[in-house]
């Protein structure tokens, strides 16, 4: 097996997602539907059920690979845009714990920390700064090496666009220079921002998909496990229910409002497209509702993807796909 051959793993809170990456091409992929409450708190209950569960999907969906890189959850990691002076790497690494003062406040040593240079002139460094607790990589590296994998390679997802739009940059660029990407997540919904491959900003909302099997759930009148099946397999039509675009438009909404905060922030930006990834993507009533309301083209996450027409469901496996490249 090529030595550039890894094993991208999203794992979220709904679906955990599988992406074999060869030399940039995708090979194949897979998911499988995270049992109820293995994760709480973004954490592991079980590193053993986790490890299973990996080892599983892989065997069933005919997926063979020895390193894997891992999204890692965005609640628990910090990023930000550092500038600092040009220095050494050793300079770097003693300097860099500080830039992160006014986000933890326990332990530093307990952190990890690691950058990516984004630009540089004769006299600064512009970074994109990362931190996250040791004891959560430590906890990933023990599930993939129970599971029969070597981790090399963590990232948040913010990070995992950047280098897919640097892997597409020629032909985006043709639509435009500023990018908004929309996780159209089960546990949570964001919008992440960039300019060029530049990140520039993060928007969360306080709302998931979940919030559909709730809304399912009180319509027919069943528990939600029920509900989520409705939901899945869109019965008899719920998807596109009064009930669920009153939802739908609440967040149009919101994502309206967080693009013109963003352009008023950012004078002179324009942020006038989305990519939409994650599993609302295929949700054909939301995403018609964002549509007619949100005053952006809104673009398939394909797009995003190198060879991305010909992955299936390929929304649903885009940070997955991503965390491979640039290893």
């Amino acid at each position: 097996m090529s030595s550039n051959t890894v094993l991208g793993i999203d794992i979220g809170s709904d679906r955990l997602k599988l992406a074999l990456v060869s030399n940039g091409r995708v090979m194949k992929t897979a998911y499988a539907d995270m049992p109820e409450n293995l994760i709480q708190d973004s954490r592991f209950i079980s590193v053993e059920t986790m490890a299973t569960l990996i080892s599983q999907t892989m065997k069933e969906s005919g997926i063979r690979a020895g390193s894997a890189a891992v999204i890692l959850p965005g609640d628990l990691v910090y990023v930000k845009n550092v500038d600092v002076p040009l220095m050494t790497e050793e300079q770097l690494a003693y300097n860099l714990p500080f830039e992160f003062n006014d986000y933890i406040t326990s332990e530093v040593e307990n952190y990890a920390f690691d950058y990516a240079v984004i630009d540089r002139d004769e006299e600064n460094l512009h970074l994109l700064a990362v931190g996250v607790e040791k004891s959560l990589v430590e906890e990933l590296e023990t599930v993939l090496r129970k599971a029969g994998l070597r981790l090399v390679k963590t990232a948040p997802a913010l990070c995992t666009y950047i280098s897919l739009i640097r892997s597409r940059i020629d032909t985006l660029k043709q639509v435009t220079d500023e990018f908004g990407i929309l996780d159209l997540g089960y546990s949570s919904i964001t919008m992440y921002m960039y300019k060029g491959d530049q990140y520039i900003a993060t928007r969360a909302f306080d709302m998931g998909l979940s919030q559909l099997d709730d809304i399912i759930a009180d319509k027919y009148g069943v528990e939600k496990h029920l509900a989520h099946t409705y939901v899945l397999n869109d019965f008899e039509n719920c998807l596109s229910s009064e009930e669920c675009r009153s939802f739908y438009d609440n967040l149009a909404v919101e994502l309206t409002r967080a693009i013109n905060f963003y352009q008023f922030s950012n004078q002179g930006s324009v942020l006038d497209n989305l990519w939409l990834c994650g599993g609302g993507a295929a949700n054909q009533a939301l995403v018609s509702t964002l549509d007619e309301t949100v005053d952006a083209d809104l673009h398939n996450a394909s797009e995003l993807v190198p060879d991305g027409e010909r992955i299936n469901e390929c929304n649903t496996f885009v940070q997955a796909v991503g965390i491979t490249l640039e290893i």
